[in-house]
């Protein structure tokens, strides 16, 4: 009950002040990136959210490849990455009336995956987003996972963006979040998540985008387990 409790407050926050955010991006265009940080960084601290953060994030990095849980993902990097973020999403997301404008407002990139000539419209906007100093971020799976042991297959976007670019990638994991807040399911059980930062690099191998697939999966394991013998031993 009170899981539900909390997710319904959490959706109630989105309605209420998701709304405001957006007519503020539009307002103030240049300051939307604090607009949008003191926005999550309000929920965090409204709900009591916590994270174990292993590693460190590097503040060079142009591109952040990150596996995608739950809408806590977000959220999380909002609030505290210092740089403006750009999210690369589907575009569906963009369709919603209202709430599809929290990815317009800020000039997220949305990308309509069926069409062959998306990776020229990719290209050019990332181009543009990078040229303004953003930091491009990544979902390779191209949707959320449902937490357990597997990733799901990466697609290739990602792999064509930075190669092309030749841009400097930090992989980041993500566990735990969808056990803290699962919107579809209407569940905000707010455990704490973890968060492991591998060190950015910038690819030169002909293969680095397979091994960095299941490098991060090897990664993911090892948290995964280690929350699971946690959870068994409380």
């Amino acid at each position: 009950m009170i899981s539900k409790i909390r997710a319904f407050s959490a959706v109630l926050y989105v309605l209420l002040v998701i709304p405001w955010s957006i007519l503020f991006m539009y307002l103030f265009p240049k300051y939307h990136r604090k607009v949008r940080r003191v926005t999550a960084s309000a929920f965090f601290k409204l709900f009591g959210v916590s994270a174990k953060i292993i590693g460190e994030l590097d503040k060079t990095a142009q591109v952040l490849v990150m596996n995608h849980q739950s809408f806590m993902d977000v959220v999380y990097f909002e609030a505290f990455h210092p740089n403006d973020l750009c999210w690369i999403a589907k575009k569906e997301l963009g369709e919603p009336f209202l709430y599809g404008h929290a990815l317009k407002a800020p000039k997220m990139i949305l990308i309509n995956r069926e069409s062959k000539r998306e990776s020229v419209f990719l290209l050019k906007e990332a181009k543009d987003r990078l040229s303004k100093g953003r930091v491009l971020c990544i979902f390779p799976e191209g949707t959320r996972s449902l937490g357990k042991e597997k990733f799901l297959p990466f697609k290739s976007g990602a792999k064509f963006l930075i190669e092309h670019f030749h841009l400097k990638v930090q992989p980041i994991i993500f566990c735990g979040t969808r056990d803290c807040l699962d919107i579809g399911s209407m569940k905000f059980d707010n455990h704490p998540f973890s968060i492991k930062y591998l060190p950015a690099f910038t690819p030169n191998e002909e293969n680095w985008y397979e091994s960095l697939r299941e490098r991060m999966q090897q990664e993911y394991l090892k948290i995964y387990q280690e929350r699971k013998n946690v959870c068994m031993v409380e």
